[in-house]
């Protein structure tokens, strides 16, 4: 018999073991996969982005589904926790721009050795199990409290049970979605999936043309069609796909699209947001001035990548074969807002395969914030990215699966 069942070695399982083990409790850690951290190893392109180090407003800001949910265990369990947690386990750690934390040795294969360790130090050694390639069956419950797991065809006993087994986004690493049916046949309500910090497809085919651009310094705007409202306004990095648009400013902007099929969004991106329009003008002006005789696709090779000069000039309406000398102030003018305003249209998500993180989940209001135990079932907990909570790109969201699994150890 255990104190308590985690299910999921990911990262929101694996700080709740270590938390559990801490406070002398027999935890036992099932993943389904050979080894742990599966997901953590590809986290960050690679280098695993480990947290955010951000003030609690600013942390809160960057939540886009169930902020005020994620406060109390956020204020136990914070950047500055995790950060002492990595480097208490020998893993240097740095901060970047945008205030990420990575390891310093750019590796995600250092967190995830990082959390071996833990579970095999030697204080913690006889009291975490770790059973790998055994995935849970179906959790046992009577008179509406956790009896155990059965897993491989065992029954093995435990009064408290944790599902983080992760989302529905790169399910090869082992997030299949089967935590969303377990809540469920115990009574627990999961909202509609959708992918969220995913790339976008695009309805207009010049994206393709510009298949590898990156745009380093561009600000991208996502605004509701129906209401015009800006929902997502930022400066950074994208990146132009045989899709439609990926990057780091794409993935932001998607966790704030709901059913892109049936509503309309248009993406603008300001293509020189560091000069306002008449600025722009005058730049654009000193660049015909030194290409009098240059036709107009010819001359704006200072001015914007060559691989999306010839869809700048196809949209602008002015003939590419015309004179610099010869176009009108009206004709600059409808250059400077096709740069300043350069749009495209939304045509879907790209599968839930490819999202970085799953957006909804076990709804919130069935699950106690502070301890991340159930409403419904004595001694069922939830952790992680199977809870109806995501958040932008830069280390938040695993911040939320270390959070909430700390919160959960400990309870347990």
């Amino acid at each position: 018999m255990y104190d308590c069942i985690i299910i999921g070695g990911g990262a929101a399982g694996l700080m709740a073991a270590v938390t559990a083990a801490d406070c002398g409790k027999r935890t036992l850690l099932l993943e389904k996969n050979d080894r742990i951290g599966r997901k953590l190893l590809i986290t960050g392109k690679g280098r695993c982005n480990v947290t955010n180090c951000c003030t609690a407003d600013e942390f809160m800001e960057n939540i886009v589904n169930g902020g005020r949910f994620l406060y109390s265990s956020y204020s136990a369990f914070d950047c500055s926790d995790t950060m002492n947690f990595f480097e208490d386990l020998g893993v240097p750690l740095k901060v970047e721009r945008g205030n990420r934390v990575f390891p310093v040795s750019d590796k995600a294969a250092d967190i995830a050795a990082a959390f071996e360790r833990a579970i095999k130090a030697p204080h913690r050694r006889e009291l975490i199990t770790l059973k790998t390639n055994l995935a849970a069956d179906s959790i046992v419950t009577e008179n509406g409290c956790i009896k155990g797991v059965m897993a491989g065809g065992s029954f093995l006993e435990a009064p408290s049970v944790l599902i983080a087994a992760g989302g529905c986004s790169y399910p090869k690493t082992g997030s299949d979605g089967f935590g969303y049916k377990l809540a469920r046949k115990l009574g627990h309500t999961v909202t509609p999936l959708r992918p969220s910090l995913v790339p976008l497809t695009i309805k207009e085919s010049c994206c393709g043309e510009m298949m590898g651009l990156s745009l380093k310094n561009a600000t991208l705007s996502l605004i509701d069609e129906k209401s015009g409202k800006i929902l997502f306004s930022e400066l950074g990095e994208m990146l132009f796909t045989h899709f439609g648009v990926s990057g780091p400013l794409v993935l932001s902007a998607s966790g704030h699209i709901r059913e892109p099929k049936k509503n309309s969004y248009k993406l603008k991106i300001d293509l020189k947001p560091g000069l306002d329009e008449k600025a722009l003008d005058n730049r654009i002006q000193r660049d015909f001035s030194e290409n009098l005789n240059k036709s107009f696709s010819n001359s704006l090779s200072k001015l914007l990548p060559s691989k999306m000069i010839g869809v700048i000039v196809r949209q602008s309406g002015i003939s590419p074969e015309k004179k610099v000398n010869q176009i009108s102030r009206t004709e600059r003018a409808s250059l400077v807002r096709l740069i300043k305003g350069f749009t495209l249209t939304v045509a879907d998500f790209r599968p839930i395969a490819e999202a970085i993180v799953t957006s909804g989940g076990v709804v919130t209001s069935e699950i106690n914030p502070k301890t991340m135990q159930s409403k419904i079932i004595g001694g069922l907990y939830f952790a992680g990215e199977v809870i109806d909570a995501d958040a932008y790109t830069g280390g938040f969201n695993l911040q939320i699966a270390f959070s909430t699994g700390h919160a959960a150890g400990t309870a347990m």
